[in-house]
Parts: C-alpha cells; sequence; structure tokens
C-alpha cells in the first residue's frame, strides 16, 4: 500500500519501490482498500528485498518492526528510517473487521509516510 500511496502522491519527485522479506501475493484485501481511494496497485508485485539491494536509494523507510529488525542492510541507501505499522495481514474477524483494519493502516500510511519523505528529503 505504502509503494501505492507514494507513487500516486509523489511520483514526480519520488520513485517508491516496495519490498519484503517473504514475497507473496499483494493482498485482494489491499486492493481493494486501496480501490476506495482511487489508487489501484492491482498490477504491482511482490518483490524480495534482496532484488533492490543494487539500487542507491536516498531513503529507505522500513514499515514494520519486523522488517526493521530482520532486513539486510541496503548497502547503497544514504538515510534510512523506520515507521512501524501494524501488518493488516494478521487481520482476523470478519470481512469488515478485516478490511477495516486494511483500511485504519492505509490511512496511517497515507497521513505518514508522505509527510516523513518531505521531512527527510527536502526539495
Amino acid at each position: 500500500m505504502a509503494e501505492g500511496i507514494v507513487r500516486h502522491l509523489m511520483s514526480e519527485k519520488i520513485e517508491p519501490y516496495s519490498a519484503g522479506l517473504i514475497p507473496s501475493i499483494v493482498s485482494p484485501y489491499a486492493i481493494k482498500v486501496m480501490e476506495e481511494i482511487g489508487i489501484d496497485i492491482s498490477e504491482q508485485w511482490s518483490k524480495h528485498v534482496n532484488e533492490l539491494i543494487e539500487i542507491p536509494f536516498d531513503l529507505v523507510v522500513t514499515v514494520c518492526d519486523h522488517a526493521k529488525e530482520h532486513c539486510p542492510v541496503l548497502p547503497g541507501a544514504k538515510k534510512t528510517v523506520h515507521i512501524p505499522f501494524r501488518d493488516p495481514i494478521s487481520a482476523i474477524g470478519t470481512l469488515d473487521e478485516i478490511l477495516d483494519e486494511f483500511r485504519k493502516v492505509r490511512d496511517q500510511i497515507k497521513d505518514q509516510i508522505p509527510e516523513a519523505i518531505k521531512r527527510e528529503l527536502p526539495s
């Protein structure tokens, strides 16, 4: 969701990438709640962080504590910041409850990540 939000809001300044430690499918719940705010992430795919290790990033943002603790160091990264979010994939309950958890995290990402990018990478 973070890649989609940053791509949607900041693509003129930022080329976002998203990767994890255990690639899987992009959650259909994430796709659905992003569609609700007019962002299509259905063409995104899950990448392993090792696929990005050679990219000289200006900024790396980790978004879950597991990634912060276990993510390999990206040697070309000029700066790394951590902004923790609860991983909504672990949500349980009814469909509405699960979607609400995805919406909550989506909204937190939308509020916090672009602001962190602006703060860490001033124009």
